[in-house]
């Protein structure tokens, strides 16, 4: 039986992600996936649409008010919030050009489509992070009695210590890790850009027995990945969640601020740099300790931080939240160089 002949839009959709994504802009694996999940959405909502299979679309069906539908079945049926809504028809956009300088018989139908406009109101969701007392009681709650609860004590523990991308440490193979002093990690971040990253002894320790229980007559063991499911198979981002989320659930009977709290694989990347922040770290060493391509991004976490906001506002007006000082002195020059500390 032959095989069925690809449309003009199926040999694109080959091309756009084994050679333009990864080969012509040199995108990230982690980026392309995300490429990948729009266009699935889009492609499965259209077949439905036009009552034809996915295999059946053309570059014909990629039309400004079927995305524009698209668009709204995303804030509706799938309840995205604009930033996610935006970065979808981001996506989108990407494709359409690509599309546009390979076909410009078409070029008409698909400016319309990169014509679409971003929604305006997206708002920043308030950071969500893990105080020192909540994440002790997140591992706490790991019963380190059994294999897999070892094996998820040792990620969420190098996870916290590195602050890294849940998929950076999933991706994680044996010889990225070194245990014996000085102990650290090889990251694979954004961009294919590769960091170092110290590792605490008890985190070293961690891993070391995670790999020594694990270990097996592997001829190629340094590229055993460290973090496996049951089946031996890599963990998912969505499997960390799951893990994380049931943690969390165990952990708010001792911490129950965590009730309150919609945490994902990425609040303990934010745990990490907050932790950094109270403990003194310079923004630039913290940048570079997260793999962030710039300072702005680090800069977001001194205004989550309340404790950083209540030293603030302690520093510029001390008598709000504190009685003043016996014989404290302000204005006759008494009391100078405290005068001059607060300000």
């Amino acid at each position: 039986m032959s095989r069925p002949t690809l449309t003009d839009l199926g040999r694109e959709l080959v091309f756009f992600f084994e050679d333009f994504l990864p080969v012509q802009r040199g995108l990230s694996p982690h980026t392309i996936r995300s490429y990948r999940d729009t266009l699935v959405l889009w492609l499965q909502f259209t077949a439905r649409e036009a009552r034809r299979g996915v295999e059946q679309l053309t570059i014909r069906d990629l039309t400004e008010e079927r995305v524009a539908r698209f668009l709204r079945f995303l804030e509706t049926d799938r309840r995205n919030a604009i930033a996610t809504r935006n970065a979808r028809l981001g996506s989108i956009h990407v494709f359409a050009r690509f599309l546009a300088g390979r076909h410009p018989e078409q070029l008409g139908t698909l400016q319309r489509v990169i014509g679409l406009p971003f929604k305006h109101g997206a708002r920043d969701a308030p950071i969500e992070y893990l105080e020192r007392a909540e994440m002790e009681a997140l591992l706490k709650s790991i019963d380190r009695s059994t294999a897999l609860g070892r094996r998820d004590y040792a990620l969420f523990a190098l996870m916290f210590n590195t602050g890294a991308r849940v998929q950076e440490v999933l991706n994680l193979r044996r010889r990225d890790l070194r245990v014996d002093a000085p102990c650290q990690v090889r990251l694979l971040g954004k961009g294919s850009k590769l960091r170092l990253c110290p590792l605490w002894p008890v985190t070293a320790r961690l891993l070391r027995e995670l790999i020594a229980e694990t270990a097996r007559c592997d001829p190629d063991a340094g590229n055993t990945l460290i973090f496996a499911n049951a089946r031996g198979s890599a963990l998912t981002r969505y499997g960390v969640r799951y893990l994380l989320r049931r943690y969390a659930t165990q952990a708010a009977r001792v911490a129950p601020t965590l009730k309150d709290k919609n945490l994902h694989p990425h609040s303990i990347r934010h745990s990490t740099a907050i932790a950094l922040l109270k403990a003194g770290v310079d923004f630039a060493t913290i940048s570079q300790w997260l793999g962030h391509a710039g300072l702005n991004t680090t800069m977001r976490y001194a205004r989550a931080d309340l404790d950083l906001k209540r030293q603030a506002i302690s520093q510029v007006f001390p008598d709000a939240l504190a009685p003043p000082r016996a014989g404290r002195l302000l204005l006759d020059g008494s009391d100078m160089v405290g005068w001059l500390r607060r300000l």
